[in-house]
């Protein structure tokens, strides 16, 4: 909790400044104009406050999850690169996710009839409901099933072949999300995904984390006969750009460009497009070498 405690004490300056050992050397920093919530919840510390230029922004364990300037930019293209990716997508799982913002996109799809969400954390669907309305929304569809508890335990206990898409949206590799990033748990999404089926995880920033990524490429590969990874901008995250683990239960299906038609949603969006979920998959020379050394 050192880290923690050095982003607390930034605040007493007016500044919040995103300090971690999981990025040593560097941190991202937002003046701060109100405290407006703080707390520590059964899993994690808790903190909301408005930002000078950023609205408001939701914390957790000293790492930012969202701020109101930005948050379409993850959003959208965690939740519409899998679920545009598959042709009939009618049943959805999103594990983690508690801000609502992954329910608020999933829901734009009128052809899934069922959304489940599983997030441990209470205390995060509480406030994102009163400090960060806008993503929250997504909970009062009536087509979402929100289970409390954590994701690990919530795949064990599922049934195989249950959904067409699997999303997890979840914090990095330390603290409440550490075994959503292990071989046991991509073992069960592939159980539980449906034939055709496609997962979608966080999977961090390739200019921080690529050890991280190779691993987890390297054995989902052993366990998904198609796995790809994309990324994109994200500018309030560490590195300013955040990866998508895309995993698919057809070993001749590429999650690369969109499998229906993306424009009548373009109203509704900010960010995605069929070229950016498209460019998403191109990657740097440095980062495609990385990767392909698990094939």
């Amino acid at each position: 909790r050192d880290t923690t405690q050095q982003n607390m004490d930034a605040l007493c300056k007016g500044w919040f400044s995103e300090v971690s050992s999981f990025w040593p050397g560097q941190a991202f920093s937002l003046e701060v104009e109100e405290v407006l919530f703080q707390t520590k919840t059964k899993y994690q510390d808790l903190l909301v406050f408005r930002s000078k230029n950023w609205g408001n922004v939701l914390v957790l364990d000293g790492c930012i999850q969202a701020t109101e300037r930005d948050e379409f930019a993850y959003q959208e293209m965690i939740a519409h690169i899998p679920v545009f990716s598959h042709p009939h997508p009618k049943k959805v799982l999103v594990v983690g996710g508690g801000d609502g913002g992954v329910l608020r996109e999933v829901v734009k799809h009128q052809d899934v009839e069922e959304v489940v969400l599983c997030e441990i954390d209470q205390g995060v669907i509480d406030a994102a409901k009163k400090y960060l309305p806008n993503m929250a929304k997504g909970f009062s569809d009536p087509r979402v099933t929100v289970f409390v508890g954590d994701g690990l335990q919530f795949m064990r206990d599922q049934g195989k072949e249950q959904f067409d898409i699997i999303i997890t949206d979840s914090s990095d590799p330390i603290g409440p999300a550490e075994g959503l990033f292990g071989k046991e748990y991509y073992q069960l999404l592939h159980q539980s995904l449906k034939p055709g089926g496609v997962v979608c995880s966080q999977a961090e920033s390739m200019w921080l984390h690529l050890d991280t990524i190779k691993e987890l490429v390297g054995f989902t590969k052993a366990i998904f006969p198609r796995v790809e990874y994309a990324y994109s901008s994200v500018p309030s995250y560490p590195g300013g750009s955040i990866g998508y683990l895309l995993c698919s239960k057809d070993p001749a299906h590429s999650c690369g460009r969109p499998s229906r038609a993306v424009a009548p949603l373009l109203p509704h969006l900010q960010f995605y497009n069929e070229e950016t979920h498209a460019a998403a998959f191109a990657l740097p020379q440095f980062a495609r070498k990385a990767l392909q050394t698990n094939e």
